[in-house]
């Protein structure tokens, strides 16, 4: 049968190309053999779905397993409680196969919906009996739980939840309860008193933490590559072009999915990579990543209806990427919750950092976007932008002198906090129209901080090097031409370049060319 890279709904490994999930499986397996209950909260598109439905094949040998999808639910399934429990009840019928007959005619009772005195307790107590009654212990696992979580009806249940799970030594009840959505649930609170002080809990507060690692690893990208390999022989550098999609996607399950999916379908037969063996190369990756920046998702929507949203998450993210600040990660403050349970932002060392370098290059084309109408720098590029093309290639000594020249025009007399807070954003607003559309660029992570900043310009198949950095001395200036030099040699580059934003007075702005060993370095000074 042939197989595919998915990117639309949930995966399927006899069609799929997919990572092995049996190490996650297993671990979650020992959580429901605990008897924990507990939320598998992800971003969108991060593989709960699939997980869940290969969960619940992979526990059905020991469990009988009560899967169900609140999705399918309707606004009036929320209604009233006999309303939900009728939808409940039909559910359940469904997805068991081995209901012991006297809980299959109350829950077919509960379904025809013409017992007005159903209410959720009454429910919970014939789900107790069918816990009780069942050969095995039984696992209820609910997807797409943020389609109920503002209702009250669903705190409700969660509350049944709770009451029948601290009973459990008493009352046979679920072994596990497995809920899963974007949205941590345990963030849903009930009123627990009617009085003016409005104390509030959460219902989902015996939830027990998952810490399983939902992101794919190399190893697991490296395995799904192997197994299209085997079907296709493109002959790609399996651990290398694993590495590689790593590197950028930090695992992000659909991310993931879509670069090799745009490989493998839009990259390869075409005018510059004629078949899978020359699609599914650097180059190719770097042709496919191009096409998925530009793509306008639902991941990326999410996360600009996020910036619009919260200004204050807007406000640290533009520090982050453009001045290099260090902002603490702070897990009780709402809109960093917000965006990490989404997945644009994670924790790292008690920072944040974006989740990603799809995400960042992502969010550097929208905040410079906002400004290219209003640009000076913005349309210096785009007036110029013919001359900086040399046989195909691009010159990239030549657009670090006219921005020199630009830069120098318009700006020489700001400052030092105007050319440390606005020197790179400016740089950038240049460079995109040169490169727009035959090229890209990134941001190295681990060098943009307040005092340098790595950008590797991808154009025509060709890798550019440029290190933007603030002037802070002699000697910290000779440390980071041996760091841009030991960085080409990770690249296999002869020559590289350095933007120097430059605070002295008796300065010489310019562009020289410098050896490094056997490297070159072209440095322009503003």
């Amino acid at each position: 049968m042939y197989k595919y890279f998915n990117t639309d709904g949930y995966c399927d490994p006899e069609v799929n190309y997919m990572v092995d999930l049996s190490g996650r499986l297993a671990e979650i397996k020992r959580m429901v053999d605990a008897e924990k209950y507990f939320t598998i909260n992800k971003a969108r598109q991060y593989g709960k779905t699939t997980t869940l439905i290969a969960l619940a094949d992979y526990l059905k040998e020991d469990y009988d397993v009560l899967s169900l999808d609140f999705q399918g639910f309707s606004h009036a399934d929320f209604e009233s409680e006999q309303s939900f429990c009728a939808a409940f009840s039909r559910e359940v019928l469904d997805a068991l196969e081995n209901v012991p007959n006297m809980v299959r005619k109350k829950l077919e009772a509960y379904a025809a919906g013409t017992l007005r005195e159903v209410t959720l307790s009454v429910l919970f107590r014939t789900l107790a009996e069918l816990c009780k009654a069942s050969a095995k212990k039984v696992v209820l696992i609910i997807d797409e739980v943020d389609s109920a979580t503002n209702n009250q009806i669903f705190i409700d249940f969660l509350s049944q939840l709770r009451f029948y799970y601290l009973r459990r030594r008493k009352t046979r009840t679920f072994q596990s309860v497995i809920l899963a959505g974007v949205y941590d649930v345990r963030s849903v609170k009930n009123k627990i008193r009617p009085d003016q002080e409005h104390k509030e809990n959460s219902p989902w507060n015996i939830a027990s933490d998952f810490l399983v690692d939902m992101s794919f690893s190399v190893d697991e990208i490296a395995g799904m590559l192997e197994e299209y390999e085997k079907d296709h022989s493109a002959g790609m550098e399996i651990r290398h072009m694993a590495g590689l999609i790593y590197e950028h996607t930090s695992g992000y399950p659909y991310l993931v999915s879509r670069l090799c999916k745009l490989i493998d379908e839009r990259v390869a037969n075409g005018d510059a990579f004629p078949d899978k063996t020359a699609a599914w190369t650097e180059k190719g990756f770097y042709e496919a990543e191009k096409m998925l920046i530009k793509e306008d998702n639902t991941l990326y929507q999410s996360l600009i209806r996020k910036l619009k949203l919260y200004p204050e998450l807007r406000a640290v993210l533009y520090d982050l990427l453009f001045t290099g600040k260090t902002i603490p990660y702070t897990a009780t403050n709402d809109y960093m919750k917000d965006a990490a349970m989404l997945g644009f932002i994670k924790n790292d060392h008690d920072t944040a950092v974006i989740s990603n370098r799809i995400y960042e290059t992502v969010l550097y084309n929208y905040f410079l976007a906002e400004e290219f109408a209003d640009s000076k720098m913005y349309n210096a590029g785009l007036q110029e932008k013919n001359q900086f093309l040399t046989g195909g290639y691009l010159n990239v000594r030549r657009v670090l002198e006219k921005f020199v020249e630009t830069f120098d025009d318009l700006y020489g007399d700001q400052n030092e906090t105007f050319l440390e807070e606005t020197g790179r954003r400016y740089f950038l607003l240049f460079l995109k129209p040169i490169i727009n559309g035959a090229g890209s660029y990134s941001v190295e992570s681990q060098t943009r901080n307040k005092e340098r900043m790595d950008i590797v310009i991808h154009y025509h198949g060709q890798q550019y090097v440029i290190e933007l950095k603030i002037w802070r001395g002699n000697a910290y200036h000779e440390r980071v031409e041996r760091q841009l030099s030991d960085y080409l040699e990770y690249f296999h580059l002869k020559k590289g370049y350095m933007l120097s934003f430059n605070f002295n007075k008796k300065k010489t702005i310019g562009v020289k060319e410098i050896l490094l060993g056997n490297k070159v370095l072209i440095e322009a000074v503003v």
